[in-house]
This record gives C-alpha cells, structure tokens and sequence, in this order.
C-alpha cells in the first residue's frame, strides 16, 4: 500500500511517499526515488506500487517541491540535493539503497552515488539531461521562470499550461512544428496532479530545475563508481543522452524502453528495472 510521511530535516520536513508492503522481501535493499522536475513523487505512484509489492520504496519530494519545506540556500546546486538525500536516509534509519532517479531526479542520484557509493547498491538514472553549454544556458534562462501568487491567479492559468506545454513540445517555450515531441499528451489527470503540485511549490519549484541544469554532468559522470544503467523511454525527449551518458559511466549498462507508451508497459519497465536491482543483468523481450 502506498502511503505518505513526512521526516524532520534541519531546513524542516521532507514529504515521502513509501511503499512498505507486509510481503516485501527483506532481503533486498530499499529503493530510494526520485522525481523529476516540475513535480512530486506523486508522478513516480506508478512505478513506486510497482516495486513495491517486492521490496521498500522510499520516494521523496525534492526540497521546494510538492509538500518538502524550502531549501534553505538562495541558489541550491546538486550536491545540496544530494546532502538532503542522505540527510533525510539517516533519520529513517537507512544505511544502504538502491537508487532510481528520473530527470532531476538522477543529477541528484549521480551526487549520491558519487559522495557515498558504500551507501548505494545499484544505480538507474531514467532520463538524464546531457545537454550543450549553448542549451544549458538557454534552459537557465527560459526553462523554469520565478514565480510568485498575483491579485489576479494569474499563476493558476500559467501552470496549467506549463506543464500541458511539456506534453507537447520540447523544450516547452519553444513552441513551433520543430519541436513538437510528436508522443501522445499525458492524461488529464496527470496534467491536473502535476499543476497542482507545482501551485503548491509556486516559489521554489524553479530551483531544482536550475541546479540539473547547471550540473557538471558530463565532468561528474565518471567518477561514479556503482552499477549503473542508465535508461530513457522511447517517448522521453532525454533518450537522446543515454548513449553519451553511458560512455561517460564506467562498466554502465545502456537502454532504450522501445513502444513505452503500450498497454501494460509500466509493469514491464517495473519488472526489467527490478532484474536490474535484483542481479545487475538487464533482460529484456526483444
């Protein structure tokens, strides 16, 4: 069952959504996920049923987003992300874990594993950002606007189309036939689930997406040391970085989930991911 607790960190609580189920085999590690941006752990619901019917999962919401307190720096990098992570491992009593990471979430994870790899068993990053200076900085600049509430509720009309924009076009402001994604939309559920968690967030969800963007990905990357496979869907418009990503990884494991958007697909990722966790083998139909 899927449930919802909050952790007291130094900046104030962490939001976690866990998966504890009684028939979770005890001999695997916990796994620790991570969202990406604009969001919460709620995007990760899915999938964080999915494993856990077989072990722990413990899914934060990044500091500044969803239901988590602010962080407390002005400018908070990756490694900050990262320090909260392990922080917030330690109050629940966490001393080893598997790690999932999607977008945002796996800049943070690539900080974890690389400041404490005796505390990670295996690594998969699922979508990383593998993006040209020139784009970086173009990201930084229109990616992620500050935000604040307005006499109007301006700021309700603007997430809703923030995030729908996403579903269509990558990277989201730059909204011609060129950079439509050509996938189908996310539902109207998942584009109602994400707006509201970005309103809650208003003021800070911004700052997570500017430290992925400013992470040195590309210098970091190969001083991970843990088993890694790094990973994309076909309908993920980071899929291009997989190959790169992987290069950069030493004794990486590399995948592109083909026809993701198929019925019954999210079981099947859950289950190759957990071959991956469970025996550091990616097996996969072909």
């Amino acid at each position: 069952m899927l449930k919802r607790q909050f952790v007291d960190v130094t900046e104030g609580q962490v939001h976690l959504r866990t998966c504890l189920a009684s028939q979770t085999d005890t001999t695997r590690k916990p796994l620790w996920m991570i969202h990406p941006s604009p969001g919460s752990s709620i995007g990760l619901s899915g999938l964080i049923r999915e494993f856990g019917a077989h072990r722990s999962v413990y899914a934060p919401d990044t500091l500044g987003n969803g239901d988590s307190s602010p962080a407390t720096p002005a400018q908070p990098d990756i490694a900050y992300y990262a320090d909260v992570a392990l922080r917030t491992m330690d109050a629940l009593g966490l001393e080893r874990v598997d790690l999932y990471g999607s977008h945002t979430g796996a800049h943070i994870c690539v900080e974890i594993a690389i400041a404490r790899p005796e505390r990670v068993g295996r690594m998969i990053l699922d979508g990383i950002a593998m993006f040209s200076p020139a784009d970086k900085q173009d990201f930084l600049a229109h990616y992620a606007p500050e935000m604040a509430p307005d006499a109007i509720g301006s700021q309700f009309h603007w997430a809703w189309h923030f995030v729908r924009d996403q579903g269509w076009f990558f990277p989201h402001f730059r909204k011609d036939a060129q950079h439509l994604r050509g996938v189908a939309p996310p539902s109207i559920d998942a584009l109602h689930n994400t707006t509201v968690e970005v309103l809650k967030a208003l003021r800070t969800y911004h700052l997570a997406y500017r430290a992925a963007f400013a992470h040195d990905d590309r210098g970091r990357l190969p001083l991970v040391r843990v088993p890694t496979l790094v990973m994309a869907d076909d309908t993920d418009p980071l899929r291009v970085g997989v190959a790169e990503a992987a290069a950069l990884l030493p004794g990486c494991t590399a995948w592109t989930f083909e026809n993701a958007a198929r019925a019954g697909a999210l079981a099947y990722k859950a289950k190759v991911l957990a071959e991956f966790l469970d025996t550091g083998k990616l097996v996969v139909d072909r």
